[in-house]
């Protein structure tokens, strides 16, 4: 039996979502303050014994309460609500147990099952709220229902857990109705416990070897395990023999060590004649010697030199504390040997901390590795857990099949408008739900599996990062990624302060992440070369203001739904953005050069070539140089720029390096400047007096 889904509705950020469960591990992964851990701490607070606090109720509904203060309607009261789905063999053992408890199925794979924290009795918190904060003389109350139910540990004496089945009624033609029947409390505890065990290793996981509230001794970590999963009576026999001896020469040890102190209490009179004399006696057992007597060590085995845990590094640490903790988990679920919970979900958050890349790459697999052994020494194979993992690594999510990621996005509140303010919610995206659409490229047919298939290899070698990023650069090569920071600082500063990736991804495939962008709602810009080619006959290249020229960027085309240069470079600013898809499009634009009262209008290809025409008298001055004597007129000096930037000796790396070396102030080619204005617009509004064309007006948390 397995989680298959659950939804959250009114807890913190997660105002109303649904996620999917995978059988082995689910990664929840995504932009700081998204979600991650909040759809952590709703199955502390329902299934790990946590309290739960007023500030866990949902922004949105804050306005609710103060509803209910004013009118005393019990139906204005919100409910934080966590509905688990679960998939069942009908042939299985664990069906019968299921079956038992709700006779009411119509759907014998599927179990449902709601688990609500409200207040229990309305009438009574209304009439305690006004009786302890009356109407002052000016019109109000001294504290709002929510400041009452903050204080005092009032939520949680006015409040209760209310547990109810589930079943889903599919109506054809209509959305699935969930319908709740209300169970008794003994019995929802009772079906609790039945159902499903949680157990966590947190991400505030401070490994160190002193023995204070604040750490976690690893040695601790292996006294506890070895105390906990005792049961094993053969391992426990031959522990007892071992300390047993130890006790027997400890307690001789006593008797000659405290005879001298013994023998003075007794010249006291203490104990007299008719009492029984003192012993000092050894009574430790396996798991109290452990516990308190026993320390880790590090040990070099040539030189039998030995360090004690603290001079071990933190990443080695971390590592071997969640194993301990996943196989403590896992061989306490196997060794209950009554009415052992049909499910066990383990929460590992930020399993990267301290560990190197490597070891990131390779932790979901060692995990599985100590599971996998634990079930085995069980001899119950098939009895394992299921891993719900929270992350920002690029190199654990690189690990693990693409299907496999839940993605939390930022968002407005349902009733809230989308035009601004800060994002109060997250909505969660299934990657397994992802499917791109069929395309037609040049004529060429590409399949939504194509599609699939080039993202997942694409993001597995290089950008796994992209799920943890504010918004996303698509840029064409290395020199526009090299130039990116600096371009960043010197046009779009404020973007220094959102997270941003910069993907590497050339004029071909920018469009072939489109689908999934927008899928996952991520605000991105294109920035991208014309790449100019002849009218006619084969495509070579040409300068990009011959007349009739075309583009033979694939993005271009498909982003734009433009294949001429001259339809290109008239396009409207408010045209290259798509409001409905947050993307932006930038591409070069003409530039006009004037030196000694003469005008030439450039048209660029490439970037390089915009920098060059861009910043034309640092040229001409030898300040910036693309290895070649710039001719004195400007109609020459136009093709002698074109024709030394498309040749096969011309270093578009090294081009962009001595850019970042020099001291010299170049300007950004106000294509890129314009689109980075958008973006910069995009996450954290206008500047001052400053507006950008084809922006919206939305501004991101």
């Amino acid at each position: 039996m397995n989680l298959s889904k659950v939804s959250i509705r009114n807890f913190r950020r997660l105002e109303n979502v649904a996620i999917d469960i995978e059988d082995k591990e689910t990664i929840f992964v995504g932009p700081n303050n998204s979600g991650k851990t909040t759809a952590t701490a709703v199955f502390r607070c329902f299934l790990g014994g946590r309290d739960f606090a007023i500030h866990d109720f949902s922004v949105a509904r804050s306005a609710d309460f103060e509803r209910f203060a004013a009118s005393g309607n019990a139906l204005d009261l919100p409910e934080i609500s966590l509905d688990l789905w679960f998939t069942i063999d009908p042939e299985s053992i664990a069906f019968g147990r299921v079956f038992t408890l709700l006779p009411k199925l119509s759907d014998y794979t599927k179990v449902g099952f709601r688990l609500s924290y409200g207040i229990e009795d309305p009438k009574k918190l209304h009439e305690q709220y006004l009786a302890a904060y009356p109407v002052g003389e000016n019109g109000k109350r001294a504290k709002t229902l929510l400041q009452y139910l903050a204080a005092d540990s009032n939520l949680g004496r006015h409040s209760v857990v209310r547990y109810a089945s589930l079943e889903e009624n599919a109506a054809e033609g209509a959305e699935i109705e969930v319908i709740p029947t209300p169970l008794e409390p003994n019995e929802g505890k009772r079906l609790v416990k039945h159902l499903i065990r949680v157990e966590f290793i947190d991400a505030q996981r401070n490994i160190n070897d002193d023995d204070n509230s604040r750490s976690n001794r690893l040695s601790t970590a292996f006294a506890s395990y070895y105390r906990k999963n005792l049961e094993q009576a053969e391992y426990a026999v031959e522990a007892h023999k071992v300390i047993d001896e130890n006790n027997r020469q400890l307690t001789e040890h006593y008797q000659v060590q405290f005879k001298p102190l013994f023998d003075l209490i007794k010249g006291l009179g203490v104990p007299s004649v008719n009492d029984r004399e003192l012993r000092i006696v050894s009574s430790l057992s396996p798991e109290t010697a452990l516990r308190g007597s026993t320390d880790l060590l590090y040990v070099d085995p040539g030189r039998e030199h030995e360090l004690p845990e603290l001079y071990n590094g933190l990443g080695f640490k971390n590592l071997i504390f969640m194993a301990i903790q996943a196989r403590h988990f896992h061989s306490q679920w196997l060794l209950t040997a009554e009415n052992r919970p049909l499910c066990l979900l383990i929460f590992i958050e930020e399993p990267e901390v301290h560990l190197h890349a490597q070891v990131q790459q390779t932790f979901i697999a060692n995990i599985w590795e100590v599971i996998n052994q634990s079930a085995k020494a069980a001899q119950l194979p098939h009895m394992v857990p299921q891993l719900l993992v929270t992350t920002h690594s690029s190199h654990v999510l690189d690990a693990v099949d693409f299907e496999k990621v839940r993605y939390f996005q930022r968002c407005h509140l349902i009733n809230e408008a989308s035009n601004g303010g800060i994002r109060n919610a997250s909505d969660v995206k299934s990657l397994r739900a992802f499917q791109p659409e069929a395309d037609v490229l040049d004529d060429v047919p590409i399949s939504p599996a194509d599609s699939l298939a080039f993202l997942k290899r694409y993001l597995r070698l290089t950008h796994c990062d992209l799920f943890f990023a504010d918004g996303a650069v698509l840029v064409e090569g290395a020199v526009e990624k090299l130039l990116m920071p600096s371009m960043i600082e010197k046009s779009a500063n404020r973007l220094s302060s959102t997270y941003l990736t910069v993907l590497e991804v050339g004029g071909a495939y920018a469009h072939r992440f489109d689908g999934l962008l927008a899928f996952l709602r991520i605000p991105y810009l294109v920035i991208t070369d014309i790449d100019s080619v002849e009218p006619t006959g084969y495509p070579s290249t040409c300068r990009a203001d011959v007349p009739g020229a075309r583009t033979s960027n694939a993005s271009l085309k498909k982003l734009c739904g433009k294949n001429t240069v001259s339809d290109l470079v008239t396009m409207l600013a408010t045209e290259k953005v798509d409001n409905a898809k947050d993307r932006c499009v930038a591409f070069q634009t003409d530039v006009l050069v004037e030196e000694g009262g003469v005008q030439v209008m450039m048209r660029p290809r490439t970037l390089e070539e915009a920098i060059a025409y861009e910043n034309f008298s640092l040229l001409r001055s030898g300040d910036i140089s693309i290895g070649t004597a710039i001719p004195d007129t400007l109609p020459e000096a136009y093709q002698q720029i074109y024709d030394r930037i498309r040749s096969d000796n011309f270093k578009k790396t090294a081009f962009a390096m001595s850019l970042l070396a020099g001291k010299q102030t170049w300007s950004v080619p106000t294509y890129i400047s314009e689109g980075l204005g958008w973006l910069e617009t995009r996450f954290c509004g206008p500047a001052p007096g400053v507006g950008v064309p084809g922006t919206t007006s939305e501004a991101s948390a």
